[in-house]
C-alpha cells in the first residue's frame, strides 16, 4: 500500500515522456487540445441532455439521432486525451477542470423541445467543429522540428 508521503512525491515527479517538440510546443499544444477535450466532454453531457429529455411526436428518431452523435463524441475523447499524453502533456483530471476551460454553454433547462434543443445541438458542435481549426493552425506554427545538427 502507497503511503501518503510516497504519494505526495508521485503527484512532483516529472512525467517521463520523451519528444521531439521544442519546449514551449507541449504546453501549447497540451493546453490547445485540453480545452478541446473539455468542449467534447461539454458537448457530450449537452447532447446526452437533449437525448435524455426529448419528446414529441418524432421522438424514437431524434433520440437515436443524438444517442449517435453523443456516442461518437464520446468516442473520440480518449484518442485525444492519449495524444495529449504521448507528447508529455498532462490532460484534465475532474469535473471541475472541465468546468473552468470548456467553452460549450450549457443547458440547464429543465424542459426543452425538439425545436430548440435540435437547432441548438446543431449550432454548438458547428461552432465547435470551427474551434477545432484553431488550434491545429497555431500547433502547426510552434511544432516546427529542430533543424538537423
Amino acid at each position: 500500500m502507497i503511503k501518503a508521503r510516497d504519494a505526495a512525491a508521485l503527484r512532483l515527479a516529472p512525467l517521463d515522456t520523451p519528444t521531439d517538440l521544442r519546449a514551449d510546443a507541449v504546453p501549447k499544444i497540451s493546453g490547445a487540445l485540453n480545452i478541446l477535450l473539455a468542449d467534447m466532454f461539454a458537448l457530450y453531457l449537452k447532447t446526452k441532455n437533449f437525448h435524455w429529455h426529448m419528446s414529441g411526436p418524432h421522438f424514437r428518431d431524434y433520440h437515436l439521432l443524438l444517442d449517435e452523435q453523443a456516442e461518437q463524441i464520446f468516442a473520440t475523447t480518449d484518442d485525444m486525451a492519449e495524444r495529449v499524453r504521448k507528447i508529455g502533456g498532462t490532460t484534465l483530471r475532474s469535473i471541475g477542470h472541465i468546468g473552468r476551460l470548456q467553452r460549450v454553454l450549457d443547458n440547464d433547462a429543465e424542459f426543452v423541445t425538439p425545436w430548440t434543443c435540435l437547432p441548438s445541438c446543431a449550432t454548438t458542435t458547428s461552432s465547435w467543429c470551427r474551434a477545432c481549426a484553431r488550434p491545429t493552425r497555431s500547433a502547426t506554427s510552434i511544432t516546427t522540428w529542430p533543424a538537423p545538427a
